[in-house]
């Protein structure tokens, strides 16, 4: 059994893993393929598979696109 880390031990990576491991979790739920999500938020297949593999920073106004895409609530998003 791996430790949850808290937001106050998380690295800036592992932080960016864990939100994209979150988005790609909740896609799957929705049965939806990565690249109908890029398409729903307006944005390239190619940095739906780089937010989901955290190896960029999301911004804002992004992860809120894809929130309303999967239909998901922003307090429950972040309860890795």
């Amino acid at each position: 059994m791996t430790e949850q880390l808290t937001l106050h031990q998380m690295t800036e990576p592992e932080l960016l893993r864990q939100i994209g491991l979150r988005i790609r979790e909740l896609r799957q739920q929705k049965n939806i393929s990565q690249n109908d999500l890029a398409v729903q938020c307006d944005i390239q297949k190619a940095s739906m598979s780089r937010i989901e593999a955290g190896k960029t920073n999301i911004t804002m106004r992004t992860l809120h696109k894809i929130l309303m895409a999967l239909e998901a609530d922003i307090r429950e998003f972040f309860r890795f």
